[in-house]
């Protein structure tokens, strides 16, 4: 399976947010990745449908929201009406989680689930028949620009093993960068997440082809 990357909105400049998304579709951008937080779940507070009703119209990139939030229930509906292609649930906060991942596919969207670091893996290898994907998190959620936790590589390697499916969609979200990517490809993920590592890039179609071109040369070495 190719390797996708998806930016995150999060590290951008919020107050050009248009001009942000264009330059990374343009730049070769596979995806667009939505962090919505409540400052409760975690302790930041983002944005909602509205912002991602406006965005949508701007781009033609697919949308992956990542809801970092204690009830996402809510949010479901009104994301997928905006267009959205990709919700992701925390396994943390879903205590019926067949029912959230199956009001996700219900409305027309992937459904998945994300995991923290210190979660153990049974939490999503034991409900994979209902998921599309998961999204592992490499750091504690809420903030852009953390340091990548090391361990993480592990629990991408372990989880792909368990899967027992090499065209299953594992997503990876926290400091994932050119020198971070190639060992979590190796390790088993197929979609990458980075926010400051390229929206933080004076030019973003270099930070992109950088951590590309290092996951080539990971899987060819």
């Amino acid at each position: 399976m190719s390797v996708r990357i998806a930016p995150s909105i999060l590290s951008s400049d919020l107050a050009n947010l248009v001009s942000e998304v264009r330059d990374v579709e343009s730049a070769g951008a596979d995806q667009i990745h939505l962090d919505i937080m409540d400052g409760h779940f975690v302790p930041n507070l983002t944005f909602g449908p509205p912002l991602v009703r406006c965005l949508a119209r701007h781009t033609a990139l697919p949308l992956d929201a990542h809801l970092m939030v204690t009830d996402p229930t809510p949010l479901i509906a009104p994301l997928a009406d905006c267009g959205v292609t990709r919700i992701s649930v925390h396994v943390e906060t879903c205590p019926h989680i067949q029912r959230t991942v199956s009001l996700i596919r219900e409305h027309g969207a992937l459904a998945g689930a994300a995991i923290n670091p210190g979660t153990p893996l049974a939490f999503v290898t034991e409900i994979t028949a209902w998921l599309d994907f998961i999204l592992v998190m490499s750091v504690n959620p809420g903030f852009g620009g953390q340091k990548f936790i090391p361990e993480s590589t592990d629990r991408i390697r372990r989880l792909r093993a368990l899967l027992k499916d090499d065209s299953f969609d594992l997503s990876v979200d926290g400091g994932v960068n050119a020198q971070t990517a190639p060992s979590l490809v190796s390790a088993g993920a197929t979609t990458l997440i980075a926010g400051s590592a390229i929206f933080g890039a004076e030019s973003r179609r270099v930070a992109l082809e950088s951590i590309r071109a290092a996951v080539a040369k990971g899987q060819v070495t």
